[in-house]
């Protein structure tokens, strides 16, 4: 008796994602396909795997006695088939790369879109949540965070990325409300709130001269993303907290304007990060191989902008 690889990595992958519906979206297929393969290999083992009902998805005792012997020996077969695809010369098949949206957007056109007009034969799977993930234990290659969320038995690459908050509105919402000069003026201005991924509203932080203040702003919308915020400030609504990057173009535009921006001193910066590999495939370490470059020449950059100023 047989059993394809993809039907054991969907017990793994409905473990670890805790349903079905994840399961098949992290392996690429339909929750029908899914669904019966597992009912195939249930049968098959003349097991049941899972306890299921219409909220939740457990592994039964034999469930996990199974994972217990097929998972490490799964493993072994994944790193046997890595270490085969590291010795082809042109890099290809999938990257998975899991990053906040922020850093996504970062880092989409200057690394992401280069590294696929260098290597077209290669697909990257992003993925962009608020949440912290374990990287090996959800499947991805890679991971984007900043420097002070990188797990301490990850290799990081510091990404060397100027980052700041701004804190925009438009022309005229200024105009018809006035200028907040120092950061508790906000009380007294329209806001948008921001939910974080654990469902806390996020507090407006700001430092000057050591001085470090938060914010529990206030105003007629909260929302949980950035692009959404934006739109919301670009059309008058009021005072957004959001990335410098993701309102550059607006405000060198004039489409926003900038306030308290000695209130907002850089954040910490962006690390790619990643496990120890003993096979890494060739899409992988060019990629990393890319990643230290052009880390290297965004620092380079940034020196010499401060040495000009």
């Amino acid at each position: 008796m047989r059993h394809s690889l993809i039907e054991l990595d969907a017990v793994i992958a409905i473990m670890r994602k805790g349903s079905f519906r994840a399961a098949a979206i992290d392996l690429g297929v339909s929750t029908t396909a899914l669904s019966n393969a597992i009912g195939k290999l249930e049968r098959q083992l003349g097991i049941r795997l899972f306890n299921r009902t219409t909220r939740s998805v457990s592994l039964t005792d034999a469930g996990r006695h199974f994972v217990g012997k097929v998972g490490p020996a799964l493993q072994d077969i994944h790193e046997a088939m890595d270490a085969a695809r590291s010795q082809q010369e042109t890099p290809s098949g999938t990257l998975r790369i899991n990053a906040f949206a922020t850093a996504a957007r970062e880092i989409l056109s200057p690394l992401l879109l280069q590294f696929l007009r260098r290597y077209p034969q290669v697909h990257i799977d992003l993925v962009t949540e608020g949440r912290l993930v374990d990287i090996v234990a959800d499947g991805f290659d890679v991971g984007i965070r900043t420097a002070d969320l990188v797990p301490s038995d990850m290799i990081a690459v510091p990404l060397g990325l100027y980052r700041r908050y701004a804190v925009v509105a438009s022309p005229s919402y200024f105009t018809t409300h006035g200028t907040p000069l120092v950061p508790p003026d906000l009380l007294a201005h329209a806001c948008l709130r921001v939910r974080l991924p654990n469902a806390a509203l996020f507090r407006w932080q700001f430092e000057k001269e050591g001085q470090a203040i938060q914010v529990d702003v206030d105003g007629p919308m909260t929302l949980d993303e950035a692009s959404l915020a934006r739109m919301a400030v670009l059309n008058d609504v009021g005072i957004g907290f959001l990335m410098e990057s993701d309102v550059r173009d607006d405000i060198m535009a004039g489409r926003l304007v900038r306030v308290l921006e000695d209130w907002t001193p850089p954040l910490a910066p962006l690390c790619l990060y990643y496990p120890n590999r003993r096979n890494p495939s060739a899409a992988f370490a060019a990629f990393i191989d890319l990643a230290r470059n052009f880390a290297a020449a965004t620092t380079a950059k940034q020196r010499i902008g401060c040495h000009r100023q």
